[in-house]
C-alpha cells in the first residue's frame, strides 16, 4: 500500500507530497454522473455498494495518494432525526429545522449508533479494493448546527447565530451533544478500518474571532483530544486563517488550510511535526492546463523538503472542474 500520506501526517515523507483533493469523487467525474442518473444522493450514501464504488472511482481514474470516504456531513443530522431531503439546484433541506431548547432536549435521546451501520458496511466493502489509505471524516458541531437550525445552506446563518448569542446556554448543550455524536462517528469509522479522519468546520468563517474560539474550536478541541490519540486527524477549518495559532494549540496531526493563506506565510508559523494540507483555488482547475500546473508548480516550490505537506484544493472540487485539469494536477504532483 501506497503510504506518502500517512508518512506525510507523521510528518515523516522523504518522497514527493502525496495529493487527495476534497470532493475528489464528485460531479465533475462522468462515472460519478452516471451513477447519480440512477440513484438519489441519500440512496448513495446509504447504499454499502454505492459507497465502496464511488469512493474508489477516482482512484481508479486518477491514481490519488489517498482516498476520502464517499459520505456527507448531514449524515449525523439525519440518524437524529431531523429529516434530510437533497433537492437538485438547491442542496440540503432539514425537514425539521431545530427552534427552541427543547428541540434539543429531545435529541438527546436518541442512539445513531444503528443508524449509521451502513457507513461502517461501506468502509469494510471498500477497504479490501484499496491500495492507498482510506481517510473518513465528519462534520464540525457547529457546522452541522447550522444545517438544523437554518433549515438547509445559508448565506448568513442569521437564525444560528441569533440562538447562539440570545442563549448561549442551550446552543452549548447542543455543539456538545453533537461533538458527541461526532465522536462516535468517528470511532465507527476508524474500528471498520479508516486511517485517518478529517474534520470540516465548512462555515467558521461566518463567526467572529471569539465566537469562534468559543462556539467551534472549544468542541473541535474536545473532538481532536479524544479521536486524535487513535488515527491522525486533519483540521479544515474554511474560512479561519486568521487563526491558524489558535489552531495549532489544538493539536492535530494536521491543518488543511483554504485557498486564502499564503502557504508560505502558514509554513513560518506551524510546528514542523505538524503536517500542512492545501491549498490550490479550486476554481484554478478551470483555467488553462498551462495554469494549473503554473499554479500547482508554485505551491510545490513553496513548500519543497517539508516533510509533512499534503496537496490539496483549499476547499472541494466544483461541479464544473474539466476532468483532464484534475489528471494534470495529479500528474504534475506526482512527478514532482
Amino acid at each position: 500500500m501506497k503510504t506518502l500520506l500517512l508518512d506525510a501526517l507523521q510528518c515523516r515523507n522523504k518522497s514527493r507530497p502525496p495529493i487527495w483533493l476534497m470532493r475528489q469523487a464528485g460531479r465533475y467525474m462522468p462515472e460519478y454522473r452516471a451513477l447519480r442518473a440512477k440513484h438519489s444522493f441519500l440512496e448513495m450514501c446509504h447504499q454499502p455498494e454505492l459507497i465502496a464504488e464511488i469512493t474508489q472511482l477516482p482512484i481508479r481514474a486518477f491514481g490519488m495518494d489517498a482516498a476520502i470516504l464517499f459520505s456527507d456531513i448531514l449524515v449525523i443530522p439525519e440518524a437524529l432525526g431531523v429529516g434530510l431531503r437533497f433537492e437538485d439546484g438547491v442542496g440540503p433541506i432539514i425537514e425539521r429545522p431545530l427552534n427552541s431548547a427543547q428541540d434539543v432536549a429531545k435529541l438527546l435521546s436518541i442512539d445513531m449508533h444503528d443508524r449509521l451501520n451502513y457507513v461502517v458496511d461501506g468502509i469494510r466493502l471498500l477497504k479490501p479494493t484499496l491500495n492507498v489509505p482510506l481517510i473518513g471524516f465528519c462534520g464540525a458541531p457547529f457546522t452541522m448546527a447550522s444545517y438544523m437550525i437554518e433549515g438547509g445552506s445559508s448565506r448568513d446563518l442569521r437564525k444560528t447565530k441569533q440562538w447562539m448569542l440570545s442563549d448561549p446556554t442551550s446552543f452549548h448543550q447542543l455543539m456538545d451533544h453533537l461533538a458527541e455524536c461526532a465522536i462516535a462517528s468517528l470511532e465507527m469509522q476508524i474500528d471498520a478500518g479508516v486511517q485517518a479522519v478529517q474534520i470540516f468546520e465548512s462555515w467558521a468563517g461566518m463567526l467572529a474571532c471569539a465566537q469562534l474560539r468559543e462556539f467551534s474550536f472549544a468542541y473541535l478541541d474536545k473532538i481532536v483530544k479524544r479521536i486524535g490519540t487513535k488515527v491522525p486527524v486533519i483540521l479544515f477549518c474554511r474560512g479561519a486563517s486568521s487563526l491558524i495559532p489558535e489552531t495549532i494549540k489544538m493539536n492535530p496531526q494536521g491543518i488543511s488550510i483554504d485557498w486564502n493563506a499564503d502557504l508560505a506565510a502558514v509554513r513560518q508559523i506551524v510546528p514542523p511535526t505538524m503536517a500542512i494540507q492545501g491549498n490550490l483555488d479550486p476554481h484554478v482547475l478551470c483555467a488553462p492546463l498551462h495554469v494549473v500546473r503554473k499554479e500547482a508548480k508554485r505551491l510545490l516550490e513553496e513548500m519543497r523538503g517539508h516533510p509533512g505537506y499534503i496537496f490539496n484544493l483549499g476547499h472541494g472540487i466544483t461541479p464544473d472542474v474539466p476532468v483532464d485539469a484534475v489528471k494534470t494536477l495529479i500528474e504534475c504532483v506526482q512527478n514532482h
